[in-house]
């Protein structure tokens, strides 16, 4: 009853003072002088205000909601992922001058060979209308003296649970970078002492690409899957920004021949 009370208070309160502001509006070309200066110090000191209000409201409101794992799937999709950096905000944002085997997150480990790291790794947040992940993740590179860059993205449990040869495992991203460079996609599947390995590669002629790993061409053992995992690869990346605005997986089981 308190909060229905309080409502019903506010917009009897807010009522009130709207018509009262509208009358004042009306009748400022009559108003006298003395009064209608009182009213227009006011009525600035209160647009301040409200113009403060609704430009972060806008700001806000435009955004992709923080937490969102809405995303298009596969149809007969009997799983669907997308990372924790990629749905809401991290207590550590960014890293510079990255070490190897440093974590953004509880999911994402950067990898590298650099003798001298010139790399930043952070979380953004997404503002453009297209994009549905609230976050995305920036890597600068600058000069870059190693010979390989990849990002590691640990799979959650729940991938592997119930894992056949029978599915297909497909991979959305959409990557924004400054120019044009070679990603490759590595899915690691470990089961028992062996660890099946599979190599796509992302086209960069688009920026929303897909990719997607047969499991039927595989030598995996179902009753032994215990992990799984991926590699982003990243080929001759110095002096390049490479944005993944988004990254979400989904598991389909393959049509029957």
């Amino acid at each position: 009853m308190g909060k229905i009370a309080d409502t019903f208070l506010d917009t009897a309160m807010y009522r009130r003072l709207l018509s009262r502001w509208a009358f004042s509006a009306r009748e400022a070309g009559t108003s006298k002088m003395s009064q209608l200066r009182k009213q227009s110090t006011r009525a600035k000191e209160l647009r301040a205000h409200l113009d403060e209000l609704i430009h972060v409201a806008d700001e806000r409101l435009a955004l992709p909601v923080i937490g969102s794992n809405s995303f298009p799937k596969p149809h007969n999709a009997d799983w669907s992922w997308r990372p924790e950096i990629w749905r809401g905000p991290l207590p550590v944002r960014g890293i510079s001058s990255v070490e190897s085997k440093s974590k953004l997150g509880d999911e994402i480990t950067l990898f590298h060979d650099c003798e001298r790291s010139e790399l930043t790794l952070r979380q953004l947040r997404n503002q453009r209308e297209a994009d549905l992940a609230p976050f995305g993740v920036r890597l600068d590179v600058f000069k870059f003296d190693g010979s390989f860059l990849s990002l590691v993205l640990d799979l959650p449990e729940s991938a592997v649970n119930g894992l056949k040869r029978t599915h297909i495992l497909r991979i959305d991203s959409i990557v924004n970078m400054e120019k044009p460079l070679e990603i490759f996609v590595r899915l690691n599947i470990r089961y028992g002492p062996n660890t099946e390995q599979i190599v796509r590669e992302l086209s960069s002629a688009q920026n929303d690409v897909h990719t997607e790993f047969d499991l039927a061409y595989s030598n995996m053992n179902e009753k032994r899957v215990e992990k799984a995992w991926i590699d982003i690869i990243f080929e001759n990346p110095e002096m390049n920004q490479i944005t993944l605005r988004d990254l979400t997986f989904s598991r389909r089981p393959r049509a029957q021949l």
